[in-house]
């Protein structure tokens, strides 16, 4: 005899199958994982929280939800949540607290475009990207959506139930939990938050000053003690100025910056008060108006002066010699220390605000001295030279340690994951995971112009796949017709930049076909980003 009720259940189970597959109604704590609260988690979060009204992963509408829910309980089910290791937001502006710490990119493209910048810093102060970030965070509502010091340690995405499953430690409580998600947007910048490259001096040990590492400056006593800086980026360039400064709480006897080679430097103005006349008491334009107007301007200049770099590199190195030698005139510091043997922007260019790197070189306080380290004394460091520099504190600015995703590890359908050996794609998404970007922002310009317009690019791809009901999107690196093929150069470009060639295999690589190839051009990434179609022969999508 038929038992007409499991034949009725079955009838049901093949129609769900056919018009709205089971996996995609598989419940999950959240929509979209953000992974990080730093500058591009506060703006993924805040770009979502501008469109709460619209539903993602083809999810009904709230009025049906709210019937199907008085019918039956279901699991409730976050729009977003933003998981922070540490213990407050602001990413790098949290942890960076060695004197003097400031943006190296101009503070009007480095704000968010949907949240001005209006204070009239240039490189705005560590500090003041904080409280910006923070008040981002409170004026869209994001603070309380954020878990404070839990660690993503693992992701693992599932083909059959479509979704991502995070395994997360709570070092709050030390509690290891599982989270899953639709969606996950890795935020958390490129570098290794628990330790920075750090190399191994010879008879260091030896040492009986402090040795202090810029990314663990813990309330540093530099006052009136003879200081060695190790390094010549922009975080040597910023700290030994600071250190010198007369006018702060703690100054320097003496400090030195020592480096192996050269960087190009370049002196802007510490102040921009456009925003003040274009927007003051007799203009026709608004705050918002002025701010849009300046912050094309600096991205424009920001891009010329990267073409010229690239396409006219001895005319750009004949004017940054030009602006130092006039900045050093009188000094008594050779130009050397600052002509690099290399072209400007095969690494970062550093800008430092009213020439106080300059200045403070001008003083008997501060010197810069290019040699190689031969080993570590007892009061200080042997150079290769022959010359020994005095010292009761070193500072290692020696560099950075990368690592993608906070260290996450990443599983596809119980397959292990190596990004670093996937090409990145739009320099969004990566080759062959489902439903995850990684946001990245430009070596070449402000890092938040990248991470803004990936955000936006985020916001569409979602609305795409609601609107069509797609649950996964999927960026495979072969079609019909092409096939993209990974290079050596990485999503940071080719900088050449000692950080990023010891971080080649943690990177996704870039492709040698469009859209596969990183420009670091942000007129055409604003086109491919916010303009051009989401579907694409590239991107595959399914219900």
């Amino acid at each position: 005899m038929l038992d007409m009720t499991t034949a009725k259940q079955a009838i049901k189970k093949r129609f769900r199958s056919k018009s709205s597959p089971a996996s995609s109604n598989t419940p999950v704590d959240c929509e979209v994982l953000i992974i990080g609260a730093g500058i591009a988690g506060i703006g993924m979060a805040s770009r979502l929280q501008q469109q709460k009204h619209k539903g993602l992963f083809g999810h009904k509408s709230r009025s049906r939800l709210k019937q199907l829910v008085k019918r039956k309980p279901q699991k409730t089910t976050q729009r977003f949540v933003v998981l922070e290791k540490r213990a407050d937001l602001g990413g790098t502006w949290d942890l960076f607290t060695y004197p003097g710490v400031r943006s190296d990119s101009d503070a009007l493209t480095f704000g968010y475009s949907f949240r001005p910048w209006l204070d009239h810093r240039v490189l705005a102060k560590g500090g003041d990207i904080k409280n910006y970030i923070a008040d981002t965070a409170r004026e869209f509502g994001i603070t309380e959506h954020i878990r404070y010091q839990h660690e993503v340690q693992q992701l693992s995405w599932s083909s059959h139930s479509h979704q991502w499953t995070a395994t997360v430690k709570n070092h709050a409580s030390g509690e290891v939990f599982a989270l899953t998600a639709k969606f996950v947007v890795g935020a958390t910048g490129y570098y290794d938050y628990e330790q920075g490259y750090r190399p191994h001096f010879d008879k260091e040990e030896d040492f009986q000053g402090a040795i202090v590492h810029p990314q663990h400056w813990q309330n540093v006593n530099y006052d009136d003690k003879k200081v060695v800086i190790i390094g010549s980026g922009a975080t040597a360039m910023t700290l030994l100025p600071a250190m010198v400064d007369e006018e702060s709480e703690q100054c320097a006897q003496h400090v030195t910056m020592l480096q192996r080679s050269p960087t190009y430097v370049a002196s802007v103005p510490g102040d921009d008060y456009g925003l003040d006349w274009l927007a003051g008491k007799f203009s026709p334009l608004s705050k918002t108006q002025a701010y849009k107007l300046l912050r094309t301007r600096n991205v424009l200049m920001q891009q010329g002066t990267y073409r010229a770099a690239v396409f006219a590199p001895k005319v750009m190195k004949a004017l940054l010699k030009r602006g130092v030698k006039t900045e050093l005139k009188g000094s008594g510091v050779d130009i050397a220390h600052f002509m690099p043997a290399y072209n400007p922007w095969d690494e970062r260019l550093c800008a430092v605000p009213d020439s106080d790197l300059f200045m403070a070189l001008h003083g008997k306080r501060a010197a810069v001295v290019t040699d190689q380290i031969s080993h570590f004394t007892k009061t200080g460091i042997m150079l290769d030279s022959g010359k020994h520099l005095e010292a009761d504190i070193i500072v290692t600015a020696t560099g950075l340690k990368l690592q993608m995703l906070g260290g996450a590890k990443v599983y596809v359908d119980g397959q292990a994951t190596d990004i670093g050996s996937r090409m990145t794609y739009k320099a969004v998404m990566i080759e062959g995971v489902p439903n995850m970007v990684a946001l990245f922002g430009y070596t070449n310009a402000s890092w938040t112009l990248k991470i803004d317009l990936a955000c936006q690019y985020v916001l569409r791809l979602l609305n795409h796949m609601q609107k069509h009901r797609y649950q996964v999107a999927v960026p495979q690196a072969k079609t019909a017709h092409s096939e993209a093929h990974a290079q050596l150069d990485t999503v940071m470009g080719a900088l050449s930049a000692g950080y990023v060639q010891r971080a080649q295999h943690e990177l996704p690589k870039q492709g040698d076909i469009y859209p596969w190839r990183v420009t670091n051009n942000y007129l055409s990434d604003r086109v491919m980003l916010k303009y051009r179609n989401i579907k694409d022969d590239w991107l595959r999508f399914s219900r």
